[in-house]
């Protein structure tokens, strides 16, 4: 039976890796196509193959893409934007698990529960509501136009996690708090999110990749250049550069570059975070 089961060992772990392997590179090659492509000519690109080796590495691509994208004040008004939605949705998902989880009141069930009912609502379901409401109190076309629907639609998911790992955490750290004089900010603030570091590092990583790359809202509730964020890049180049593909391509590239590297420099927290959450939960 042990020979058996060696035996087993020795055919099941190559095919799993080889399966892992295919799964990896169907899910990169996009990726790959994209830079490719974005440093070729536009001439190159209908050459047969999926892949295209260029001649000359065409980096004028990446200088028109920088410069005629509007790149930089896209860039800011992105990480403007996404940073305080993390931020924001980091601070009321704490607040909120601890009054939900911790305190003693009547509804404290039903508020969670009725929080959490927003991770059944898709965003873009909002955008007609959302719309006239603000263009009767004149938030059209602010940077609250965006921070709030970003904030309130990542708040969900952070409050889930939040109470998964709260529940991890003795209630008789906070007696002793409250023993020694502690206020609750001091509790929440002092005790609490110092051993929350693990989910905090989750919802951030989360909320940030979530709202990065969103443009149906953007585009709808924003109409000058002052608040527009990064997809809007690519949006400049559907007039004059319609028909040079490459630079697209490199607009492309550039405006997927700080996801890319947030998830590579960070995924260990996102698997961790996300499996200890569940396990918690």
């Amino acid at each position: 039976m042990e020979f058996a089961g060696k035996k087993k060992n020795k055919i099941t772990k190559p095919l799993l890796w080889f399966v892992l392997i295919a799964v990896a590179v169907i899910q990169i090659f996009p990726l790959v196509w994209l830079v490719d492509f974005s440093l070729a000519s536009s001439t190159e690109m209908f050459t047969n193959g999926l892949l295209v080796i260029p001649e000359k590495i065409q980096w004028g691509n990446y200088a028109k893409a920088f410069v005629d994208g509007n790149f930089l004040l896209y860039l800011k008004n992105s990480i403007l934007i996404n940073g305080l939605a993390v931020l924001l949705v980091i601070l009321v998902s704490i607040m909120a698990a601890f009054a939900c989880r911790r305190m003693r009141w009547k509804l404290s069930g039903f508020v969670k529960t009725l929080l959490l009912m927003g991770m059944m609502i898709p965003i873009h379901a909002t955008l007609l509501p959302n719309y006239k409401i603000y263009s009767q109190l004149g938030l059209t076309d602010t940077i609250w136009a965006l921070l709030i629907p970003y904030v309130a639609f990542s708040l969900p998911q952070g409050l889930f996690l939040m109470t998964s790992f709260m529940e991890s955490i003795p209630v008789e750290l906070e007696e002793a708090a409250v023993m020694d004089g502690c206020g609750i900010y001091r509790i929440i603030f002092q005790i609490i999110t110092p051993m929350l570091k693990s989910s905090i590092a989750t919802v951030a990583i989360m909320t940030f990749l979530n709202n990065w790359n969103e443009f149906m809202m953007a585009s709808t509730y924003l109409s000058s250049e002052k608040w527009k964020t990064l997809p809007f890049s690519v949006l400049e180049f559907t007039g004059e550069y319609s028909s040079n593909y490459a630079v697209q391509f490199a607009v492309m590239a550039l405006t997927a570059a700080p996801a890319v590297i947030v998830y590579i420099i960070l995924n260990k927290h996102i698997t961790k975070g996300a499996a200890m959450g569940a396990v918690k939960g």
